[in-house]
């Protein structure tokens, strides 16, 4: 019988990991027992690789992207897992693999999964899931003042925790544009410096100012309101520097809105590194959207009032593990599309951190009894979020949240008629730049 030397390279970021009750190498033994109710109980951000013999098992966090490839040896298999599909080709490459690699070839652990593998050689194993969190839906009572105070409750216990393990003295920015989410997070950050007995003055709301952009004035006005506009910085930035090949290499994805959405965060998080030199930490709201899901159902002809409402964490992880539409190199909804917030602040040298991606959160708008709520009402669903957020906020921290209309973050930081002539493409044409680099 053929004997086969397994390997595995693990190349995920461990600096990255910030788990807030254990270590992390007990975290990995959670992994490496199986239990899904033990991975459940990691609390923070993570990427986690755990082998056991020849079974090798991966599971990940919302927030942190994580990918897997696996090669073929004479000697046996290799697992490459990275947080990116570049660090996966560039050690093929260092091992001669290359010739073996083609980026839809690689995959995308799915957030909220432990991903279960096999190394036993040729042919390749087809990967387990296991859901390890499973919130439950609509539990709460259809009242909104109970669930915006739940909800943010929630919030501010994770920034409240995120912010007991921040270094003395660190800047703490927000990545602001006085909308919803990143104004509940800016809120529930600056009540939570001051109830930890930590001075505001770390503190700091950017807005990403291109020129005739709608943010910088909702902004201000967002700050103005609750008499806090000393905390606001314009971070400004011309518009003829914003590149989408650039933040193809960055994101490594290729969907429209999300390319846009990311080549702000890559202009942002660029004006504040040629700013400041040294801020390391980074808040944002990202994952507020898909909470409550608050997207216009209008614009993607895949979906109804009905399919939104009745389908589980629809926009934090698409259609779902084992279904049609489910991408094994993409994973789905934010599972897939966090990159376009974690890779270009990560590129820039920041630790972020969205509070709206954790469990606890998500579980919380999970409970809410959306169709209840809305009767399943297209206009009931887009105006509760503001509702719940805004009394939310007011039931934990005292202050009236001002609740402006949604808009996209690449809408709000320049006008839609220059982010058509600055950004034009299509996904399609997306789609061949970023397989143009590994041709």
């Amino acid at each position: 019988m053929e004997h086969y030397v397994e390997r595995v390279v693990d190349l995920t970021e461990q600096d990255a990991n910030q788990i807030f009750n254990i270590g992390v190498e007990e975290a990995r033994a959670r992994l490496q027992s199986g239990q899904p109710e033990a991975v459940r109980g990691i609390h923070g951000s993570f990427a986690l690789v755990a082998r056991d013999g020849k079974t090798v098992r991966m599971a990940r966090s919302l927030d942190r992207p994580m990918r897997y490839f696996l090669a073929k040896r004479q000697e046996g298999p290799v697992l490459v897992v990275a947080p990116r599909i570049d660090a996966i080709y560039a050690w093929l490459k260092s091992e001669g693999l290359e010739h073996q690699f083609h980026p839809s070839y690689s995959r995308m652990v799915p957030a909220h999964y432990i991903v279960e593998l096999q190394l036993i050689g040729c042919p390749d194993p087809d990967p387990t899931y296991t859901r390890f969190f499973a919130p439950a839906a609509g539990s709460l009572p259809a009242d909104l003042d109970e669930i915006g105070k739940t909800y943010i409750g929630a919030l501010a216990e994770e920034i409240s925790q995120w912010l007991q393990r921040l270094p003395q003295q660190e800047p703490i920015g927000v990545c602001f544009s006085g909308g919803i989410d990143s104004g509940s997070v800016f809120l529930s950050t600056y009540f939570m410096l001051q109830r930890l007995g930590i001075s505001p003055s770390r503190l700091k709301a950017f807005v990403l100012d291109l020129g005739r952009g709608p943010d910088m004035e909702q902004a201000r006005a967002f700050l103005d309101a609750l008499g806090l506009g000393l905390f606001l910085e314009p971070i400004e930035v011309n518009a003829a520097a914003l590149n989408t090949d650039e933040t193809i290499r960055i994101v490594e994805d290729y969907k429209s809105l999300d390319v846009e959405s990311a080549t702000m965060a890559v202009a942002l998080c660029r004006g504040i590194r040629e700013r400041y030199a040294d801020w390391k930490y980074l808040l944002d709201g990202d994952g507020g959207d898909e909470n409550l899901k608050d997207y216009p159902i209008e614009e993607n002809p895949e979906l109804t009032i009905r399919s939104v409402v009745n389908n589980p964490m629809l926009y934090q992880e698409g259609w779902g593990v084992g279904k049609i539409k489910h991408s094994l190199t993409y994973s789905g909804g934010l599972s897939r599309s966090y990159t376009r917030t974690y890779a270009p602040a990560r590129h820039f040298g920041f630790s972020g951190f969205s509070p709206y991606t954790r469990p606890d959160v998500v579980a919380v708008a999970e409970a809410i009894p959306f169709i209840q709520l809305t009767g399943y009402s297209v206009e009931k669903l887009y105006t509760l979020k503001g509702e719940i957020v805004s009394r939310g906020i007011a039931a934990v921290t005292g202050m009236k949240m001002p609740v402006f209309p949604k808009r996209r973050f690449q809408h709000g930081a320049i006008s839609k008629d220059s982010l058509a002539s600055r950004l034009p493409w299509r996904e399609t044409e997306y789609r061949n730049k970023f397989l143009s680099l590994y041709q």
